[in-house]
């Protein structure tokens, strides 16, 4: 097999070369985007779901479809250390770019051009009400020669002024006849603050049926996040949980891009690649693209895959697991290897899931009181290597990453 024309494509982000299993999704969106477009009422979209099961990629996919309908869009990645300001505004500077050569008054984009500036400049002071020289990760430099403009997001409330950003955004979409769409990438990354007015914004553009929409993708817990901070968040947005993938999709994802190479699997080497990816997109791409370089010749055989097996372990081992448990200090590797053994079960299918385990249990088994683990445990969610989906609970943001640590030496 010639590894220069092996299809498959494991890395963080990036388009499969068929995306199976998404149909679905995509169906969704485009009614949405049906929707808004004819000034019918329509919710926000959040994508949640594990690491690895094409999460970014299918937001990806949603804003080209966006795109396709000339819609005005900008993408930011979420971070906890950051405020939603600067990246939000650069995300609306491309959107409306997109936009400007179909408005007929320049005068209008530039007028929205001075409040994007407005509220990207204007910082919260620190607490005491002490200025300080902005740090240099900080400092924005727009890229339009306009004016901040004065009284309109620029309150230093981030709550009031994404309300006024989002709504002006949303007023030069509709001057053309199209819409605006905010894609937000590690959505439950946001700070508390941050979210609350994103959900106002959301909550105030629903009501006025204004053409602009935001689509999250975060890990499973996000809409705890969204309901922490406005209890109205479970009505304000459209949540679809992105799983790993049926048999069928998987065998879709691994087949359709081999067969335009003029390869083809023999069954039962689909069914030892099901049973070893578990169906998680981003391990059908890692065992698919060791198992055609092992190959020699097609159909790939059950055979190729045993061979192949160990390398796509390996790399998973270093790339995706290790990567991320090098991030974690003693004490939360602890934590995690406790909840690995307390997970672990007999069947190997389930053994996939590594099934959320009661945190009084996880302290149990290490001789800890709960409230002593409280730093480690909140440490592991802040990383994004475990949550929280019930109360009293924690699972693994990582499918397999139970079994990996099992693997390793205490």
């Amino acid at each position: 097999m010639d590894p220069v024309r092996n299809p498959y494509a494991p890395g963080a982000g990036q388009r499969p070369p068929e995306l199976a299993g998404r149909g679905r999704e995509l169906e969704v969106f485009d009614v949405v985007l049906e929707r808004v477009a004819r000034s019918r009422p329509e919710r926000s979209l959040v994508l949640t779901g594990l690491r690895g099961v094409g999460k970014t990629v299918l937001l990806n996919t949603l804003r080209s479809q966006a795109i396709g309908r000339l819609w005005g869009t900008g993408k930011i990645e979420a971070r906890p250390d950051q405020s939603l300001r600067r990246p939000v505004a650069a995300a609306l500077h491309m959107a409306i770019r997109e936009l400007a050569p179909h408005h007929r008054a320049p005068d209008r984009i530039d007028e929205f051009l001075g409040v994007l500036k407005a509220f990207a400049l204007r910082a919260t002071p620190p607490a005491g009400g002490r200025s300080r020289a902005p740090r240099l990760r900080d400092r924005w430099q727009p890229g339009f020669d306009v004016p901040a403009a004065t009284g309109r997001a620029d309150s230093g409330d981030i709550e009031i002024d994404l309300v006024e950003l989002f709504t002006d955004a949303a007023s030069v979409a509709t001057d053309v006849g199209t819409g605006v769409a905010l894609f937000i990438d590690e959505m439950q990354d946001l700070g508390a603050a941050d979210v609350s007015a994103l959900c106002a914004a959301c909550h105030e553009l629903s009501q006025l049926g204004a053409p602009l929409i935001v689509v999250g993708a975060g890990l499973p817990h996000l809409p705890a996040v969204l309901s922490a901070a406005k209890s109205y968040s479970e009505r304000l947005f459209r949540y679809q949980r992105i799983d790993r993938l049926d048999r069928i999709a998987a065998d879709r994802a691994l087949c359709a891009p081999a067969e335009r190479e003029d390869v083809a699997y023999e069954p039962k080497a689909l069914d030892l690649l099901y049973e070893k990816s578990g169906g998680y997109p981003y391990f059908v791409q890692a065992y698919g693209k060791a198992t055609w370089d092992h190959a020699p010749r097609s159909p790939i055989t059950a055979a190729d895959v045993r061979v192949a097996a160990p390398e796509a372990e390996a790399e998973l081992a270093v790339g995706f697991f290790g990567s991320r448990f090098e991030r974690a200090t003693p004490a939360e590797r602890d934590y995690m290897r406790a909840m690995a053994a307390l997970a672990r079960v007999e069947d190997a299918q389930s053994d996939d899931l590594d099934a959320a385990v009661p945190t009084a249990d996880v302290a149990r088994s290490l001789g800890r009181k709960p409230a002593s683990l409280s730093p480690a445990r909140d440490a592991l969610i802040k990383k994004g290597l475990i949550y929280s989906g019930e109360r009293g609970t924690v699972a693994f943001t990582v499918p397999h990453f139970g079994r990996y640590l099992r693997t390793q030496p205490g």
